[in-house]
């Protein structure tokens, strides 16, 4: 018997499992290199991960979409990150899209618009819902001929803006539902701007004649109650309105007691002053941006490159 074939079968079979396992190896090294991005946290319409937008221009653009939202409806945001590997565009922003529902919930109104600098990479999603209005071969001109000419002269803030310029002019022609009017209290964040005025104005004055009139308990005790029922009428929440009505109670019943002070609250000059000069205003600043929950992006829109 000749034993030659059989320990050439047998270097064989030891040679193909090395080249298995280290093939295996290999790819487990590679797994990491390969995992997909993060999705970026959903902080506003403009997302400038690239530090390619101003600040001008960033909050340009993001009054602009602010602006159509609050018109139509229609949530508009834009993403600029530096890559999207391992990905191609159109997965890494359709998952962007889909893990961030842009759009009015029950509507799913929304449109995404990513561009990756470095790949010289574009995409365009589209939420089913206005797939009519921006079909995907409408999608591709808005690419070749707003952002492509203007990307490739270096001008990223002329491309998106003519861009969205194109995108809302589509969907301005849709029959969709008109947006609710804005409540003085909307996502979740009160406007503390109207109450201020009440506060630091009104109150002060209610409070000075209903003391006189009625004392200063029964006095403080009308003011809270005018103040609360303000409160309860722009808000709408009784919460709000019963921490109106406890502020406003205690401000008017402090004010008597402030004028007997050098200082902090008290009138003066004619008008009320806290011994504070800020020209600041009430609010929580900038933003205000979420999601509508709603945006269930199918894959319609399109890729393009300079």
């Amino acid at each position: 018997m000749n034993v030659m074939p059989l320990r050439q079968r047998s270097q064989d079979l030891w040679s193909v499992c090395w080249h298995c396992l280290a093939g295996v190896c290999l790819l487990l090294l590679l797994v990491p290199a390969l995992a997909l991005q993060s999705v970026p946290v959903l902080s506003g319409r403009v997302i400038d991960n690239t530090g390619t937008l101003s600040a001008s221009q960033r909050q340009q653009l993001e009054d602009k979409l602010k602006d159509f939202e609050r018109s139509h409806g229609t949530q508009i945001v834009l993403l600029l990150v530096a890559s999207t590997e391992p990905e191609d565009i159109f997965s890494y922003s359709n998952r962007v899209a889909n893990d961030w529902k842009i759009g009015r919930k029950g509507i799913g109104d929304g449109v995404l618009l990513v561009v990756a600098k470095s790949d010289r990479k574009v995409n365009i999603q589209v939420a089913k819902t206005l797939e009519g209005a921006i079909p995907d071969l409408a999608a591709k001109i808005i690419i070749d001929e707003a952002i492509t000419p203007r990307f490739k002269q270096g001008d990223f803030a002329g491309g998106l803006d003519a861009a969205t310029d194109q995108i809302m002019a589509r969907i301005s022609g849709e029959s969709l539902p008109v947006p609710k009017e804005p409540s003085r209290c909307t996502g979740g964040k009160f406007h503390w701007n109207d109450l201020a005025i009440f506060l630091f104005i009104v109150v002060p004055l209610v409070a000075r004649v209903a003391r006189s009139v009625l004392g200063n308990a029964l006095g403080a005790l009308l003011t809270g109650g005018i103040f609360g029922a303000v409160a309860l009428l722009l808000t709408s929440s009784l919460l709000l309105a019963g921490l109106a009505t406890l502020v406003a109670l205690l401000f008017a019943l402090f004010a008597s007691v402030g004028r007997g002070f050098g200082g902090g609250i008290g009138w003066g000059g004619g008008g009320w002053h806290t011994g504070s000069s800020s020209g600041g205003s009430f609010g929580s600043g900038g933003g205000g941006f979420s999601s509508g929950g709603g945006g269930d992006f199918g894959g319609g829109g399109a890729s393009g490159d300079w």
